[in-house]
């Protein structure tokens, strides 16, 4: 038997022993590869779905998410999070995802409790543990389960789970909170986090799927794949132009191409 579907028992399994469970829901493919199996695993009815939306989350990402959704007959709730009224979360210290994921576990929870809900679970899997995740240690505190972690499934394993199962966001590029793209100990604002979104938006509408804008004060350092950085600069006049409408003084391209966490290489 492939390790895959291993991972997958192991998922389902775990998720039976729940009962009813609330799974803190993104729309990416992890969080709909746990919701989906925990459709199958327990029955549409005793599973919710609970999309926290904020300002660090691009609009484009949480339309996505209400579409797989619908998609996928999960039952959804969009929650509002108002993270950025938190002056710690605003300060952006380098323990800035503890804090937005202490105050998210609760929300969750506090969803949880008035559904009756015992238990929340995210998409955590067996990938993320070994990277530098702050938010992972407020998670455990708040008693967030990881069904995809404690079944050992890899990001390239559950990428293969949901293609099988016919999840349309298998080969989703991962995401992370626009508040990833800003150095440690400048402020997070509304303001930033819009010229964030606009600039990677106008980079997805020209075909770059896996892009970040990374926000230096008044430049802008795009980060694509290696493989990409050709295609971006043959249309570099169009795109500096762009982004300096949205408020960029200075446009860069970062050689060294994308590549998850670059705002941790400072740690």
């Amino acid at each position: 038997m492939e390790p895959e579907h291993d991972s997958k028992t192991a998922v389902i399994k775990t998720l039976e022993e729940k009962g009813v469970v609330l799974v803190a829901y993104s729309g990416g493919i992890d969080s709909s590869l746990l919701a989906a199996l925990a459709v199958r695993a327990l029955g549409k009815d005793r599973v919710r779905c609970v999309l926290l939306d904020s300002p660090l989350v691009p609009r484009r990402e949480v339309e996505e998410a209400k579409e797989t959704a619908a998609e996928l007959g999960l039952p959804l709730e969009v929650v509002a999070f108002p993270v950025l009224e938190d002056d710690s979360f605003r300060a952006n210290r380098p323990d800035r995802c503890y804090t937005c994921k202490k105050a998210s576990a609760r929300l969750l929870k506090e969803v949880a409790r008035r559904e009756g809900i015992e238990t929340v679970a995210d998409g955590t899997n067996a990938s993320d543990l070994g990277t530098y995740r702050p938010g992972l240690a407020a998670s455990d505190e708040e008693g967030i389960c990881h069904p995809l972690a404690e079944a050992g499934a890899t990001k390239q394993e559950i990428r293969r789970i949901a293609r099988e199962c016919g999840l349309p966001v298998w080969n989703k590029p991962s995401a992370a909170c626009l508040a990833s793209r800003i150095p440690y100990g400048d402020e997070v604002t509304e303001e930033v986090l819009g010229r964030i979104e606009a600039a990677e938006d106008l980079l997805h509408d020209r075909g770059f799927c896996q892009v970040r804008v990374r926000v230096h004060g008044d430049v802008a350092r795009i980060e694509v794949p290696p493989e990409e950085l050709e295609r971006l600069f043959a249309v570099r006049d169009d795109v500096t132009a762009a982004l300096r409408r949205i408020g960029f003084t200075y446009v860069a391209l970062d050689l060294a191409g994308y590549r998850s966490g670059s705002m941790d290489e400072v740690l």
